[in-house]
């Protein structure tokens, strides 16, 4: 079984800051011992390492790259996924509907992905069934 793994999921489990860090962590540690396949996208992988930097520096970009990326399954959108996700948010016209959350919904269609370890409510409008 696979579970997409969003920005928002991402954070928390590593930002002790984060409102959601104590449950975050607390999923992650689930689905490893489950040996749930952890699945984003190279978009949600960079828009992480964007917000990680910025916001905790490089010590903890380098415990991200170290500790989490190995343990998740990168799938890497090609030109046509591309351009659906831009279509979707174009045609969705909400401004705070991201290019990298459109990008997920693709991914996830296309690997067949219903449940999302995430804190956005996007992934629920969408139809997609959100961990916790």
């Amino acid at each position: 079984m696979s579970t997409y793994i969003d920005t928002s999921a991402l954070i928390a489990v590593l930002a002790e800051d984060d409102k959601f860090h104590g449950q975050a962590k607390e999923i992650w540690l689930e689905l490893l011992e489950q040996k749930i396949s952890l699945i984003c996208n190279n978009y949600t992988l960079v828009e992480t390492f964007s917000l990680i930097q910025s916001r905790y520096g490089l010590h903890i970009l380098r415990k991200f790259q170290n500790l989490a990326v190995p343990a998740l399954q990168i799938s890497w959108l090609n030109a046509e996924e591309h351009n659906i996700a831009i279509e979707s948010v174009l045609l969705a016209n909400r401004r705070r509907l991201s290019l990298v959350d459109c990008s997920s919904f693709t991914t996830m269609r296309r690997l067949g992905i219903q449940k999302v370890f995430t804190f956005d409510k996007h992934f629920a409008e969408q139809g997609f069934k959100c961990v916790p």
